[in-house]
């Protein structure tokens, strides 16, 4: 049984009798004080979202969960269709059961299927995916008050903040955890 220390995104855990799955986690360890692990949970089966502060030391009960690849085929509705890479089998998942990774999924992306009792719950997608600028408006000469960046949208529809000289047309890897740009692809 982990501790909180070891608490990190994409671990499904048991908590209050039910299971979840970490969305976020961060450890901090105040100068004063004790350490704790901050965390935004989405539980497995209803798709609620709460935030919760585990204590240093405490201890977390893993829950066994498969992951098996996958693809994202296409959305219908608010439902999000993926086919398995090793069966083949079409599975759908609603859109509060994938949270913010729906950002992020163009039709063949590969992913990670999170599988509990042999039924899909939820996805994982790469850390860092690349996505073509499909709109950006032009870097202007001298335009540093914000930081030298400007707001872009991505071939999927989300804006994301990069630096000034990203044109549209460039492709460019980004975050998908913080939903920040990393680099030009």
């Amino acid at each position: 049984m982990p501790s909180t220390t070891n608490i990190v995104q994409g671990l499904a855990i048991d908590f209050k009798g039910q299971p979840w799955l970490v969305i976020t986690a961060q450890f901090v360890n105040p100068g004063k004080g004790a350490a704790f692990t901050r965390s935004k949970l989405r539980n497995l089966k209803t798709g609620q979202v709460v935030e919760n502060t585990f204590r240093s030391g405490e201890a977390v009960e893993l829950i066994d969960m498969t992951r098996n690849k996958c693809q994202f085929s296409y959305k219908e509705g608010t439902a999000y269709n993926f086919m398995d890479n090793e069966s083949y089998e079409q599975f759908s998942l609603e859109e509060d059961s994938i949270g913010d990774a729906k950002q992020y999924l163009l039709e063949g992306t590969e992913c990670y299927a999170m599988y509990l009792d042999g039924v899909p719950v939820s996805i994982q997608i790469p850390q860092k995916i690349d996505f073509k600028v499909i709109e950006a408006p032009p870097g202007l000469k001298g335009d540093t008050a914000t930081g030298g960046s400007k707001d872009v949208k991505i071939e999927t529809g989300s804006m994301i903040k990069v630096p000034l000289f990203i044109k549209e047309g460039d492709v460019i890897k980004v975050n998908t955890d913080s939903g920040e740009y990393v680099s030009k692809a």
